[in-house]
């Protein structure tokens, strides 16, 4: 039933017409892997990140630019059983002088038919579906839906994951053509509970429409993954690689156990 949910979305949203670009903020900076509740299953993640050194322009009337900014989006999950977890964001973020504004509601519905277990590893492959309501401060068209596609392999102290993301907006004037991004993350178990690597994200413009190297979005992150429970929390240094993108970003992802 998920499964035939997460391709009806294709023809659904991808006929939409005509394209137009659609900025939006940040709010989620991960590659989803082989990760998923059991069924009954609940948790709770913070997700933080900020721009030491971006871009301190509007994009297009009433965009928060992200220069200084943080931006904090708890999320909690449930799992299903049968493969599936349900999940709701509520993104906010803040401006360069401190001012809190709150962005609206993102649930998600994932689907993870293949994987193996963290102990054992192996293939894994699933997607994700998001449908957001958020203001215009925080995108350029209120109304938008994502499909990410999961996929990678654990084995031993090697965990690997690549995760092609299609933004739809389906506000007036912005339908059309997705945005995609591909994001990819390699990391090496150095200690029990401890790894390190990198997550390396490239926005690269609308399906139809392939940007410039030098116009797409690209950061390569330092990343450690700390898993000693209840301490868990995934922390990051980005780097922008083009002009287009913001020079610094720090981003943590914390999971707040329930007592």
């Amino acid at each position: 039933m998920c499964s035939r949910l997460l391709l009806l979305l294709f023809p659904l949203v991808a006929g939409l017409a005509p394209t137009f670009e659609a900025a939006a903020i940040t709010d989620e900076i991960q590659v989803y892997t082989d990760e998923i509740n059991e069924r009954g299953e609940r948790g709770l993640e913070l997700h933080l990140n900020t721009t030491p050194r971006g871009r301190k322009t509007p994009d297009y009337a009433g965009d928060l630019p992200p220069d200084h900014g943080l931006r904090l989006t708890p999320e909690w999950s449930w799992g299903l059983g049968g493969d599936l977890e349900a999940g709701l964001y509520l993104p906010m973020a803040t401006d360069a002088n401190g001012a809190l504004y709150l962005g609206g509601i993102k649930p998600r519905l994932k689907w993870l038919p293949v994987h193996g277990s963290e102990e054992d590893g192996g293939w894994y492959f699933g997607a994700n579906a998001e449908l957001s309501r958020v203001s215009r401060k925080f995108s350029e068209s209120p109304l938008s839906t994502e499909l990410r596609i999961i996929g990678g392999y654990r084995a031993g102290d090697w965990l690997i994951g690549v995760n092609p993301i299609l933004d739809w907006g389906l506000s007036p004037g912005h339908r059309g053509s997705p945005d995609v991004t591909l994001a990819w993350k390699a990391v090496r178990k150095l200690a029990p509970g401890i790894s390190l690597g990198g997550e390396y994200y490239n926005g690269i413009g609308k399906l139809s429409d392939r940007l410039p190297g030098d116009q797409q979005d690209r950061t390569l992150y330092l990343v450690m993954d700390f898993d000693r429970k209840p301490w868990v929390f995934n922390f990051g240094i980005g780097r922008g690689l083009t002009p287009a993108t913001d020079k610094w970003t720090v981003k943590a992802i914390f999971e707040i156990p329930f007592i």
